[in-house]
């Protein structure tokens, strides 16, 4: 990949909680593995408290299971190489250690719970669901927390546009929303887990502004509830978002049902 390719198609905002560590790289493609382990720290952990390290996969792929418990006890994190997939998984842990933490380590609870069983069960499907394709947005307005809820698009994003500039920020947290950002495409959908902040937030830096939406992530998904249905946060089309799609700059782009889905609130 040349170098040019691969810092423009990871200048979009979308990319923006992945800024500090992508800043840290070199541009010339893809990160090896030792260029990915010196950006870590020691409060990158496993949900077992291992220092989080990023290594080759083995010969054959492990189970999502096996991934996980490995994850958990060793810190080894599965990476491969050349591969958009597992370098946005490698760039969330170092993004939101705490939420990937916790989430690493329901799932190591949940695997040693229903050893032998078939199924995986609903709070391994919520977490997955979240991995891969939430997104954090921090709201300092009640009222726009509640049309994203209702899934109210157009009064959110066009009506309201001025006021989810200066009050809403949206931090991708799903690496596979990050992957299909890569070559965008009208309909991609993330979970929404909204959280709230106080008044200046947007006007934080983005370190600043991570580690909040990190550290609330992290705290509601450390709640039991959090696992107990997958339609507990409501979708965000993210093409919607102010900026984030030259074309939303037109009022009727809002106008295009098969996008902008109405559907049951997200109370």
């Amino acid at each position: 990949m040349k170098a040019d390719t691969w810092s423009a198609r990871l200048a979009a905002p979308i990319f923006a909680a992945l800024r500090p560590s992508l800043s840290r790289l070199s541009s010339r493609g893809f990160p090896r593995h030792d260029e990915l382990n010196a950006l870590t720290n020691p409060s990158v952990v496993s949900g077992g408290g291992a220092p989080i390290r990023f290594v080759p996969p083995g010969r054959s792929r492990e189970p999502s299971a096996q991934y996980e418990v490995r994850i958990f006890e060793t810190g080894e994190v599965q990476t491969r190489p050349d591969n958009w997939h597992d370098l946005f998984n490698a760039l969330v842990w170092l993004a939101f250690p705490k939420t990937k933490a916790v989430l690493n380590g329901h799932h190591y609870e949940q695997i040693e719970a229903r050893r032998g069983e078939r199924l995986r069960g609903t709070a391994r499907d919520v977490l997955t669901l979240f991995d891969e394709g939430g997104v954090v947005v921090g709201a300092a307005d009640a009222g726009l927390s509640s049309l994203l809820r209702e899934l109210k698009w157009k009064e959110l994003f066009w009506t309201r546009r001025a006021d989810v500039k200066r009050c809403m920020r949206f931090h991708v947290f799903g690496h596979a929303i990050y992957e299909k950002a890569v070559e965008p495409y009208k309909g991609v959908t993330a979970k929404a887990l909204i959280v709230d902040v106080v008044p200046g937030f947007a006007g934080a830096t983005a370190e600043l502004q991570l580690a909040e939406l990190d550290a609330q992530a992290a705290r509601h998904f450390s709640e039991t509830r959090a696992l107990a249905s997958t339609r507990s946060l409501p979708p965000l089309p993210i093409l919607g978002i102010p900026g984030w799609e030259p074309a939303n700059e037109r009022e009727e782009y809002y106008d295009d049902v098969t996008q902008f889905r109405p559907g049951r609130a997200i109370l």
